[in-house]
């Protein structure tokens, strides 16, 4: 096996859940040319993975298909399912194209591009018996390729940070990191809250908390930190780089299901995670040290971007909640608390 192409365009907690399957390629053809094929704005959080040879951006459908061509892959991977990676995937012209059988897929009609399929054997993607994790359904595509999973390894490069070093001078080196933002709606919890439970940690164990935002999210920050009565400031502009060094140096991380909640895991941030539409099972953090609130049981729109119903389960995570799984995860081990 000479040339892998991985095909996960977006969204960026799902490529990071991907990050494993390059470990693993890399672990089993130690010679082999890993490409990646990504969308512009996910690109950063690769630029980071060092088993990647190539991070391939989609500027146009029709060069980067030419592009793919000229690297004469031996087998593509998507990881995505969709119509628009399988067709990529095939159009590279590689041998082999593997994807995830029909049930597994989240547009059904991917399946004919592929020449390989494998099958994890449950309900389907978002089927409630399905209880294995996104990274563990992920590896699984490797089978066919004879390549055994592991331990799923993120093998993300360490950063130096200028905003990290700013924010760890200004709390005098002890922080919680909250991430009250989300592009799902119905996957924020309030700020509101957020800015309570910076109040909260500041007055239990003495550290301040960074209000994390992404774009168009600044407003959110802002009243994390308004209600946060002076326990709490807002992040400067950050990228992704300076997420993953401000995450490695953070005593605990709260975030809803969301890419920055992805990375700090990844990193081995300590997690506490809030979840209403998806389901921690599968889309949680990694550690078993990591602690989640979460309303997926009653949730009656999983996976879907809006609520239907006039009241979003997540309201129902009180502060108290959260406050009390901060308190399991520092007790199992949070660092610098």
């Amino acid at each position: 096996m000479n040339r892998i192409l991985l095909v996960r365009l977006g969204a960026l907690g799902d490529v990071v859940h991907a990050i494993p399957v390059a470990a693993a390629l890399r672990r089993a053809f130690p010679a082999a040319r890993i490409d990646w094929l990504v969308n512009e704005r996910h690109r950063e959080i690769l630029d980071l993975v060092p088993v990647i040879d190539r991070r391939i951006v989609i500027h146009s459908v029709l060069g980067a298909i030419a592009g793919l061509r000229r690297s004469q892959y031996d087998v593509a991977i998507d990881l995505q399912g969709l119509l628009k990676s399988a067709a990529l995937a095939r159009s590279s012209g590689a041998g082999r194209v593997i994807g995830f059988a029909t049930s597994y897929l989240r547009e059904r009609l991917a399946r004919p591009f592929y020449t390989e399929v494998y099958d994890p054997g449950c309900g389907g993607i978002y089927d409630p018996r399905e209880t294995r994790h996104v990274v563990q359904i992920n590896l699984g595509l490797l089978q066919p390729l004879g390549v055994a999973a592991g331990v799923p390894e993120f093998p993300i490069a360490p950063v130096d940070s200028a905003v990290a070093r700013a924010m760890h001078k200004q709390t005098g080196g002890r922080y919680a990191l909250l991430n009250p933002g989300a592009r799902w709606p119905n996957k924020r919890w309030p700020a509101s809250r957020f800015g309570r439970v910076a109040a909260a940690l500041r007055e239990r164990y003495g550290v301040m908390s960074i209000a994390l935002w992404g774009d168009g999210e600044l407003a959110l920050a802002d009243q994390v930190v308004a209600h946060g009565d002076g326990a709490a400031l807002a992040s400067p502009p950050a990228s992704l780089a300076d997420l993953v060094a401000l995450a490695r140096g953070a005593s605990v991380v709260v975030s809803g299901d969301t890419g920055p909640m992805h990375i700090a895991a990844a990193v081995g941030a300590p997690i506490v995670g809030i979840f209403g539409p998806t389901r921690p099972s599968r889309n949680g953090p990694w550690s078993a040290n990591d602690v989640t609130v979460s309303r997926a049981e009653v949730c009656a729109c999983h996976h879907l971007r809006q609520c239907r119903l006039e009241r979003m389960c997540l309201l129902d995570v009180e502060v108290g909640d959260v406050l009390d799984a901060i308190d399991r995860r520092i007790g199992a081990g949070s660092r610098g608390v």
